[in-house]
């Protein structure tokens, strides 16, 4: 397991929202911790500790008033640690160069790979072309479904407000990874609340294990990451965001870089 970092951008100030909170309408969010530093200090912390792999998301639409501002803080962070920190939010194959070439290591897509609640994979090997695999990370945040005949764990895009017809399964995976080197999977449901992991999710995603893959959402204590490390199989690795103390929260950025090393000792 690694720890992966994150830097969450919303109305051009780093936060920690409520992810099932998130409205484009009127640019709201439900917010659990907003920093006073900009997204370079954060960007520096990681590069000064070598964690690399981390995730800056931008949670402004491309149409929002604060998406420039949104985009701004995301390249001084790119700027602030080139080589060590992914991006995501709004990506399409028009600025995925962009971004590539400010400094990120990969670029994280979801929404533009998805038309009528389905893959659209002419799309998604439009990407792909641009990007390469190795620079290419598929985000397959989820939300559970449990009130239609076939229950689980379906994929949501923009910003997380609009359910997919795709079900997170082994061969769901295992198909898209032909296109991808990393899958982000935010817990939508608990991300933000400090409440717990989806255990079932995490199995799932341990289960299968092929290619690497992050784990975010409810993380709040050790014990999650254990959980996390256990029914993962050693498969995942996980980010922690409102329950960092860097965010406002009660663990220790610290100790969890010391927690995660001693375990892969």
């Amino acid at each position: 397991m690694e720890f992966r970092p994150c830097i969450d951008i919303h109305n051009g100030r780093v936060k920690q929202i409520v992810g099932s909170s998130l409205k484009d309408l009127g640019n709201e969010a439900k917010e659990n911790f907003v920093a006073e530093q900009d997204a370079a200090f954060f960007a520096e912390l990681y590069r000064k500790q070598n964690i690399r792999g981390g995730h800056i998301i931008l949670l402004n639409s491309r149409d929002s008033e604060y998406y420039e501002a949104t985009k701004r803080q995301a390249l001084l962070a790119l700027a602030a640690y080139p080589g060590g920190l992914q991006v995501g939010g709004g990506i399409t194959p028009e600025n995925a160069g962009e971004f590539l070439e400010a400094g990120a290591s990969a670029v994280i897509v979801t929404s533009y790979v998805f038309r009528d609640g389905r893959i659209d994979y002419p799309r998604l090997r439009k990407l792909c072309a641009v990007t390469g695999k190795e620079q290419l990370v598929l985000d397959l945040s989820c939300r559970y479904r449990g009130n239609c005949e076939n229950s689980g764990y379906y994929i949501v895009t923009d910003r997380w407000q609009k359910f997919t017809d795709e079900k997170v399964t082994e061969a769901l995976l295992e198909e898209l990874s032909t296109y991808c080197s990393e899958f982000l999977v935010h817990a939508v449901d608990v991300e933000g609340k400090s409440q717990g992991i989806e255990k079932p999710l995490v199995s799932l995603l341990g289960e299968w294990g092929r290619i690497p893959i992050t784990y975010a959402g409810g993380i709040h204590s050790f014990e999650n990451l254990k959980q996390i490390a256990e029914l993962g199989k050693g498969n995942l690795n996980a980010t922690i965001g409102s329950a960092l103390d860097l965010f406002g929260g009660p663990m220790s950025y610290e100790q969890v870089i010391q927690y995660i090393k001693e375990a892969n000792a």
